[in-house]
């Protein structure tokens, strides 16, 4: 079952367990000075004895501390408080409750006034946030050794009750698609197939999301023959999802020009004739993690009923081997009237958002358009798993987005596109073809990507380092983050909301 988190009126409980918060210097707030004094001092003397400075993320704990009825007393280091950014407010929580994982019964975390630029209301929100993150697990296909034990209750106490409860709302909204992008990328690939994905993703018509779902055939009259030479080596049917947020004001001189997310949403890629290596190929599964990101935003969005109008699209496909899959050297006609030579059947990605990117500014128009892939290998030998790889025909779209990665904590590095990378995509057999060779392969895909924006202020971010296999973080304990969702809603939030 999921930990319960609460929020509630700051004061001292009188049972379970407790974690209170210590700035630089290890400096107790006014309830924790209450705390230590009713003790007798054993808090400030445990500190002075194990040289406790309250650095960020730093914490020893009291346990059965006498004069008291508490199970156990947590110090939490959060350095200067005045300092404190959002991120570092959920990141607070995560680690919070991780200090307490072990304990049994309920758990206060007790968040005293930090007087920062972050209001104290949103500090606590952003923690019990953290939290609910942090205590996501996947264990939907485990029958015994579930995880069992832990708090049963975790409830963030804070003096701004009120402010927090209005922030958790909206906070909570973003977080729950966040969840929604971590379940679909850790489900096995035998259950959650194109249909079954775009099933999933119709469930947002509950929340007043207009969901269409485009047959293989309304694709291939559509002329998109580079999405569907992808799956053509399937059983199971391509789709493409077609899903629209108006909650945009509406009245004269209102526009109603959308923003555009476009996620790849390969459901599982052994990457077809120009197969995969067997080790690691099962991690494949989660090669729909850019169509997984652009659900659970769309869910967000409308969860929090965000005064925008977006329109989200996901190309969803099965890349196999098959006597009728798709051969190195088959050259495909796309949606855009294009012609690409595909070279290697690996290489899929790209040849799925081609016509998703085409179909969506050609049918909506957008004021812009960013897509988001695990596309390539060769950003994580560039970026690792810190960062998404950003590449941008559109500077200001470009400084927003990092900008709003760097206050979320999704965090996306800029990398290079030019003339000569686009030379690299060229084939004397057809208008280009989906590989440039060996060297700058991140950068010749946005090439490739680019050649089907038709001039719409347009970003591709590579996410093949940060949303599946991603490392564990305080926030995030299982093989999916779910990056993204926060990033694209906090865009929309901060600069495409009337």
């Amino acid at each position: 079952m999921p930990l319960s988190i609460a929020l509630a009126t700051d004061k001292l409980p009188e049972k379970g367990s407790l974690i209170i918060t210590a700035t630089d210097g290890g400096k107790l707030g006014v309830l924790g000075k209450q705390l230590d004094k009713k003790i007798g001092g054993a808090i400030s003397k445990a500190m002075k004895i194990k040289k406790f400075k309250g650095k960020p993320a730093s914490m020893f704990a009291l346990l059965a501390p006498a004069k008291s009825d508490l199970d156990r007393i947590v110090v939490l280091g959060v350095g200067d408080g005045k300092k404190l950014s959002a991120s570092d407010a959920e990141k607070m929580g995560g680690t919070a409750l991780g200090a307490v994982e072990q304990a049994e019964g309920n758990v206060t975390f007790l968040i005293e006034p930090l007087g920062g630029n972050l209001a104290d209301g949103e500090i606590a929100a952003r923690a019990a946030i953290g939290a609910f993150l942090r205590d996501y697990k996947f264990e939907n296909y485990k029958t015994k050794n579930k995880s069992t034990g832990g708090p049963k209750k975790f409830t963030v106490a804070t003096k701004a009750l009120a402010g927090a409860k209005k922030a958790h709302a909206e906070l909570k909204a973003v977080a729950d698609g966040t969840i929604v992008a971590r379940n679909l990328v850790n489900e096995p690939s035998n259950i959650l197939t194109p249909p079954e994905f775009a099933k999933r993703a119709k469930a947002l018509s509950k929340l007043g999301v207009k969901v269409e779902v485009l047959s293989e055939a309304q694709m291939k009259k559509l002329g998109m023959g580079s999405l569907l030479g992808v799956g053509q080596g399937s059983v199971q049917p391509s789709q493409m999802v077609v899903m629209q947020w108006n909650g945009a004001p509406t009245g004269k001189g209102k526009s109603k020009q959308p923003v555009a997310f476009i996620g790849k949403g390969v459901c599982f890629d052994t990457g077809g004739i120009s197969i995969k290596p067997a080790g690691g190929m099962e991690d494949m599964r989660g090669d729909m993690g850019g169509a997984a990101a652009v659900t659970g935003l769309m869910h967000a969005l409308a969860s929090r009923k965000a005064k925008a109008n977006v329109v989200g699209v996901i190309g969803l496909v099965e890349n196999m081997p098959d006597g009728n899959a798709q051969r190195p050297g088959d050259i495909v006609t796309s949606m855009s009237g294009q012609t690409i030579e595909v070279l290697n059947t690996d290489a899929e990605g790209r040849l799925v958002l081609a016509d998703a990117l085409w179909y969506t500014q050609k049918r909506f128009k957008p004021k812009f358009m960013i897509d988001l892939a695990t596309l390539t290998g060769a950003i994580l030998v560039a970026l690792g798993q810190d960062y998404a790889g950003m590449f941008a025909s559109d500077d200001t779209l470009a400084q927003q987005l990092t900008e709003v990665g760097e206050a979320e904590g999704e965090k996306v590095w800029r990398m290079p596109m030019n003339d000569n990378f686009d030379k690299m995509i060229n084939t004397p057999n057809a208008d280009m073809k989906n590989i440039g060779g060996r060297y700058a392969g991140s950068s010749t895909a946005a090439q490739f990507l680019k050649r089907f924006t038709n001039d719409v202020p347009w970003v591709h971010l590579d996410i093949a380092g940060t949303a599946m296999g991603s490392p564990k973080s305080t926030t995030s304990r299982t093989w999916a983050s779910g990056y993204g969702v926060r990033l694209l809603d906090r865009l929309v939030k901060a600069h495409y909301e009337k």
